[in-house]
């Protein structure tokens, strides 16, 4: 199983040098890849937000510049907001992004659990699904072949065009990310396509259904289950003990999850709450190396899932701490668990 992290940038939205605060967000994120890679972390993803909290509005950018500094962490985003954008611009980033790295670039394409980039690049809502599915299917087209002829209703055809460059892997990877959506689960399995699922919240057990529900779309489209791969992605934090990692996580955890929570209408985060979801059966990995390698290793034995990535690096979590979380992880929990599943 692949391990790995994915963050989103989060930055201080109140900062009043809004541009100093990004410069600063992201001159940490990128010593945080490049010390995933020397741990010797699998994948490193970066999702994409047009808001104020979040610095990452061009993942591929980002990414770019850890290409130089990595030698072999696998470089995806987390995820590309495919309705909002053209899939044409999104294949040829991550096909520059993949000669760049030696190989080494993912698109991790969703819908967006966020809105600000429909109405930012002129999108009508009411076409969410839409665009969704037919920028999709132009961004396989895409990966299929060189030369590419394409028609929908959401932008203007393509008569048998080369677009360039090629990637370096063929076909360039492509993980669909969902939320919990069947339509969307089934969607991934009917493509054949990797699948990412979010668990931020509940109990993990109540999306163990969704994977069946993925393989079962699968073999009635005729797909290869085998070659299947499944992706749980999760939030929580490594520290040195786990009373440690409770005390740092929380607020900043806390923080992100209240100020999203008053614009979709949910109630504030407290410590008893989160306490009971770091627990063994929660949606939070949060705790010392062994706590957090149990805890992944348990879920395994429930997703059979092929990567699994943790976020860290959410909200105003200290750099120096995420640091040390990154550390811990390369060098502590990917053990534990690389050895738990190569024995099982």
């Amino acid at each position: 199983m692949e391990l790995g992290l994915y963050t989103f940038a989060d930055v201080d939205p109140n900062a009043a040098n809004k541009g100093a605060e990004g410069a600063r967000r992201v001159a940490d994120l990128l010593e945080e890849i490049e010390l995933a890679d020397q741990v010797g972390l699998d994948v490193f993803g970066l999702g994409e937000h047009h808001r104020v909290d979040y610095a990452a509005s061009s993942p591929v950018t980002i990414l770019a510049a850890a290409a130089v500094k990595t030698k072999n962490i696998r470089l995806t985003s987390a995820v590309s907001v495919l309705s909002s954008d053209d899939p044409v611009r999104v294949f040829q980033q991550f096909s520059t992004l993949d000669l760049l790295s030696n190989g080494r670039a993912e698109i991790m394409a969703g819908r967006g659990s966020f809105i600000e980039s429909f109405p930012l690049f002129g999108y009508d809502l009411n076409d969410y699904d839409t665009l969704f599915e037919e920028k999709l299917d132009l961004l396989l087209a895409l990966r299929e072949g060189e030369f590419v002829s394409w028609s929908g209703k959401t932008r203007a055809p393509i008569s048998n065009r080369g677009v360039y460059p090629r990637p370096l892997q063929d076909p360039l990877p492509l993980w669909i990310a969902v939320g919990g959506t069947p339509q969307s689960v089934a969607r991934a399995g009917v493509l054949g396509l990797p699948l990412a699922i979010a668990i931020i919240g509940g109990e993990p057990r109540r999306f163990a259904p969704l994977v069946k529900l993925y393989h079962d779309a699968a073999a009635r489209a005729g797909q290869d289950v085998e070659k299947l791969k499944t992706s749980i992605n999760v939030h929580g934090f490594i520290a040195d003990t786990t009373e440690k990692a409770a005390d740092v996580f929380y607020g900043p955890q806390a923080e992100v999850m209240d100020r999203i929570g008053r614009e979709r209408g949910w109630g504030p985060t407290s410590r008893h709450q989160f306490d009971v979801s770091r627990g063994p059966h929660g949606a939070l990995f949060v705790g010392d190396p062994e706590t957090v390698a149990e805890k992944i290793i348990a879920h395994h034995k429930l997703f059979r899932n092929d990567r699994f990535l943790l976020q860290m690096a959410i909200g105003p979590m200290p750099h120096a701490e995420i640091m040390r979380g990154i550390e811990l992880y390369g060098t502590k929990v990917a053990p534990l668990v690389r050895k738990a599943l190569t024995a099982a």
